[in-house]
């Protein structure tokens, strides 16, 4: 009885580790963008086959991505207070089974997406793949301080992910949802860039707070929000919401704003993360938005 205890608790362990590795929280809001593209690109009902494995390919290879990132960032990792209790940097597994682990989930996705798909969408899927993984985690990161705004267009494609899985093709209005991402990214990640500055600047990394200071770094958010509300507009401009979304997106813009304001004008040591988290709750609600504006009204 007691020595089968111990193996239970190993086996439930490194399923939690191999779970962290992919960023369960991050491929999560991801997959709510590709599930808002793939709704949003057609007017009736949702093909099963490509929606389902679509979902899947696209996550199996966004959950590689995150785990490449893990395996190449895992000396900054340990220098960091946010991520030295890491897998990696923990010693909880070696790099060796994270490199196998992540090419096995990449391999897997892409394949699922080429068979089961359309070509289109796979190798959309890997660009976005190598996008982060590679040109961002092992190069940009560590070159400039406009890295995030740069690369941020790896992280804005599931919306034209799930679109393509569905329709095969590139349209306009998927490239709008892109866009809203990519604009909101820079204000998101430079919040948590703020709190972690101390972070950045020990691991020689060039974050804009490192870089630029930290007043040039909120004024840098506060003018990112004003340009998000307005992106955030485009979908009504377009036609492709209607007032719901515009009701919603002009109070969570609105929000977004206030909370970038107060972030620049107030000495309040803890409002780079309630700006972070807001940020996140931003863009959820508004492709939650999306959604019930295209279906319900």
């Amino acid at each position: 009885m007691s020595s089968a205890i111990p193996n239970d608790m190993t086996y439930r362990s490194q399923w939690k580790v191999y779970l962290a590795l992919t960023k369960p929280k991050v491929i999560a809001l991801m997959l709510l963008t590709a599930v808002v593209g793939m709704c949003l690109s057609t007017n009736g009902v949702l093909p099963w086959q490509p929606t389902l494995f679509g979902l899947i390919g696209i996550g199996l290879m966004a959950s590689s991505a995150a785990a490449f990132n893990h395996l190449i960032d895992r000396r900054i990792d340990a220098i960091m207070a946010r991520t030295y209790k890491r897998p990696l940097p923990s010693g909880e597994i070696n790099a060796s089974r994270v490199f196998l682990f992540a090419l096995a989930l990449g391999v897997s996705g892409f394949t699922l997406l080429y068979a089961m798909v359309n070509e289109l969408t796979a190798w959309l899927t890997f660009a976005s793949l190598i996008g982060y993984a590679v040109v961002y985690t092992l190069y940009l990161k560590r070159a400039t301080p406009q890295n995030i705004v740069i690369a941020g267009i790896a992280g804005a494609m599931p919306p034209l992910l799930g679109w393509t899985a569905i329709t095969g093709e590139l349209h306009a209005n998927a490239w709008l949802l892109v866009m809203i991402i990519f604009i909101w990214t820079p204000p998101h990640f430079w919040a948590l860039a703020i709190h972690r500055k101390d972070d950045y600047a020990r691991a020689d990394i060039p974050m804009l707070p490192v870089t630029h200071g930290v007043e040039y770094t909120k004024t840098s958010i506060l003018l990112y929000t004003v340009l998000l509300a307005i992106v955030c507009l485009l979908p009504v401009l377009v036609g492709m919401s209607g007032m719901i979304y515009l009701m919603v997106s002009l109070v969570l813009s609105a929000g977004f704003i206030h909370s970038a304001w107060q972030l620049k004008f107030t000495d309040n040591s803890a409002q780079a993360m309630q700006t972070f988290k807001f940020s996140i709750y931003h863009l959820m609600i508004l492709f939650a938005a999306l959604l019930c504006d295209h279906y319900w009204f």
